[in-house]
């Protein structure tokens, strides 16, 4: 076993596939952002008063997973924060991801541990870690601007509509000591509507839509990338345009091609090949496609999980659903499990939801005289789904009902 270890481990250091194998993973901020200039230089005008110590508007990015919102927003910061040390003016950013912090109590902790304040992991009110992030901002002077990816999943917390508002409207509790400018990044285009409208007119001050990436234009960024991250020649010539097709066939996500592409080069390093050819995508697209779900199925809340439920029910009947027809089955299995059911409007939203994760589809089909109706497809791999589902033990016993 040793030396077989020894083996996988000098392989590692001498790759034959690999030259920089770090500028395919999804932190890497490159230098350059080809195809979102015109975003940069928006953002960038957005933010750039705090250059002259004024605050800057706040502002909202739009658009599907793989975008380059977070790129651009992270480009524009380490640039702005760059240009303002050489200034001499004290600009400060602060980043946070809040689908991985989850509740307002560990949003509002991980940006005053960012500024020097200490906060216990729990035995606090969110109301006394805010006064602490408070009482550290009047120490202060410039500007902080907060970034808060995937915003969206605040909102959906108790308490983080309060928080929102709260962070929204900071500078009028600071009195001018420091200005705070906040930067929010969503996949929800609806994330607006979402909102309370006290919220709603101080966050978005500013807003900025992500379009898709084209296949041509994911082809040129893999291109850039490849050129750095693998060694000359070890990627057959139909690789880079094949990772491109693939993802630009699911909502133009760079990311998702990014991660075709490094996949590929992984499983063909793994299996002691020389190159990197097109039967190494298609292999790394399945591997990645059982990861994907299931992580997203995992992180689920318990509806969700049972609208997902009521979906493959359904269609292991035969036929595509509608949202009506998801909704009288989720309620029929929220009465066998002793819960109280949501809304028709929550389980539309849910659906939505999990459009926009590519766990499902959906398409509006029209029935003759008898008007519209949208039907909802699994687009994710069904066992994958159910393995995934099968890990909650409140939804195991349903699971089980229909593998077997």
């Amino acid at each position: 076993m040793t030396d077989a270890l020894e083996e996988v481990f000098a392989a590692a250091l001498k790759s034959r596939i690999f030259k920089k194998r770090w500028v395919l993973l999804p932190d890497y901020v490159p230098e350059e952002l080809p195809h979102r200039e015109s975003e940069l230089r928006r953002l960038a005008e957005v933010l750039a008063p705090a250059l002259r110590g004024e605050k800057p508007s706040n502002a909202l990015l739009y658009g599907l997973t793989g975008t380059g919102k977070t790129a651009v927003a992270r480009l524009v910061l380490m640039r702005l924060s760059k240009r303002a040390r050489e200034y001499g003016v004290p600009v400060r950013y602060v980043y946070v991801n809040v689908r991985h912090r989850e509740t307002p109590y560990r949003v509002t902790s991980a940006i005053a541990e960012a500024l020097g304040v200490r906060v216990p992991f729990t035995g606090l009110s969110v109301g006394e870690v805010y006064e602490r992030l408070l009482r550290r901002l009047r120490r202060m002077q410039g500007v902080v601007i907060v970034v808060l990816d995937e915003v969206d999943f605040l909102p959906k917390r108790s308490g983080g509509q309060d928080l929102l508002y709260r962070l929204t409207r900071v500078n009028q509790e600071l009195g001018g000591s420091v200005w705070v400018g906040l930067v929010g990044i969503t996949n929800s285009l609806g994330f607006v509507e979402s909102l309370e409208p006290r919220v709603r007119s101080s966050l978005g001050e500013v807003e900025l839509v992500f379009p898709p990436y084209t296949a041509p234009q994911l082809k040129d960024i893999l291109e850039r990338r490849a050129r750095v991250a693998f060694n000359p020649g070890v990627l057959d010539e139909g690789v880079v345009p094949l990772c491109a097709a693939l993802a630009a066939r699911e909502h133009g996500d760079a990311r998702r091609a990014l991660d075709l592409l490094r996949v590929a080069g992984e499983l063909a390093e793994r299996r002691g090949e020389a190159r990197v050819r097109e039967e190494h995508v298609y292999a790394a697209r399945m591997e990645i496609e059982r990861d994907r779900v299931s992580e997203v199925v995992r992180t689920l809340p318990l509806h969700a999980k049972l609208v997902l439920l009521s979906l493959v029910s359904l269609i292991d009947e035969g036929r595509p659903p509608s949202t009506g027809e998801i909704y009288e089955h989720y309620k029929r299995l929220t009465v066998e499990l002793g819960l109280e059911s949501v809304t028709l409007r929550r389980v539309s939203g849910i659906l939505s939801e999990l459009d926009m994760l590519g766990i499902l589809r959906s398409r509006v089909v029209s029935r003759g005289r008898y008007g519209k109706t949208r039907e909802i497809h699994l687009d994710a791999d069904r066992e994958a789904v159910l393995a995934s589902l099968s890990e909650d033990p409140m939804v195991a016993r349903i699971v089980e009902r229909l593998k077997g």
